[in-house]
């Protein structure tokens, strides 16, 4: 590494000139504040605020292509041979042309239903992003929907990120875990349940098989499963009175953690009840 180091140190910097086309992203100061000033419009609300605070600290005008020369694979910039667009231009548009658009945008009639205006614009829109993305998904690209005179996101929902022993996944690292290896052996549900209950929604959380095996048995096989073994054959075979079980209005709201993505409080109330169930089950003694 000290090797390294002092090669690179001795590395004189160079400084390189190209011609680039930009995004007036400054034009949209007011529009963008105005934007994220709508309380809801981004969850959680920390990230609201961070996208708020930089709008507020000024906005600059940013480099939407490159020289073509340099990336052969990038995206044309249209009248403009030598230029493709820069990744996240290019990118951040696929929201909307997976949709149709622009072509969708002057469907007439007869032509088959047009899924821009259903979803887009009449729809309720929903983006889910890494908390890294905020500055593009929040400013860049809301400002390039107003530039083009589209409807804005209604909502994004900024997620953490899944680390692996306290690590983030490397293969150089040998942590990462194999989603599909975990289906193969458990299922589709199992790992959806895991992901639901046991990662954070707005905070870095952390993946190891360890952690899903107990998860596993503990919630799934010897919780849910054990229990929903019990009474189908309490049902099939020695039900003889019903359990008195409590009014399912009495059962806390999960609605406004799932409205709000609070997935894993919304599964940790529906285990509680589980247990609860389980328990009335043994208290009771209906088996007798």
């Amino acid at each position: 590494v000290e090797d390294a180091v002092e090669k690179y140190e001795k590395i004189e910097p160079q400084k390189i000139e190209e011609d680039n086309y930009f995004f007036r992203l400054s034009r949209y100061q007011d529009k963008l504040h105005e934007y994220l000033a709508r309380e809801g419009v981004i969850v959680p609300e920390w990230r609201r605020k961070e996208a708020l605070d930089f709008v507020e600290r000024g906005l600059e005008d940013f480099s939407i292509s490159r020289v073509k020369e340099k990336m052969p694979w990038g995206v044309p910039v249209p009248g403009d041979d030598l230029q493709v667009q820069y990744v996240w231009f290019d990118a951040l548009t696929s929201y909307i042309s997976t949709l149709g658009w622009p072509s969708s945008a002057k469907a007439t009639e007869g032509k088959p239903e047009d899924l821009f205006e259903k979803f887009w614009v009449n729809g309720f829109t929903l983006q889910l992003a890494g908390k890294d993305q905020v500055r593009f998904q929040s400013i860049m690209w809301q400002a390039m929907l107003m530039s083009a005179g589209l409807p804005t996101t209604k909502h994004v929902f900024y997620h953490g990120f899944i680390t692996s022993g306290g690590q983030k996944m490397s293969k150089s690292l040998g942590n990462v875990i194999d989603p599909i290896a975990i289906v193969d052996e458990y299922g589709t549900d199992a790992l959806r349940y895991f992901l639901a209950r046991h990662i954070h929604p707005f905070e870095d959380s952390d993946f190891t098989m360890e952690r899903f095996k107990e998860a596993y048995n503990a919630d799934l096989a010897n919780g849910l499963g054990n229990l929903a073994a019990r009474i189908m054959k309490l049902s099939s075979e020695y039900l003889k009175k019903i359990p008195d079980i409590p009014n399912i209005k009495d059962v806390p709201d999960i609605h406004t953690d799932i409205r709000e993505f609070r997935l894993n409080d919304a599964l940790f109330t529906l285990r509680h009840w589980m247990e609860h169930l389980d328990g009335l089950i043994q208290e009771q003694r209906t088996f007798e």
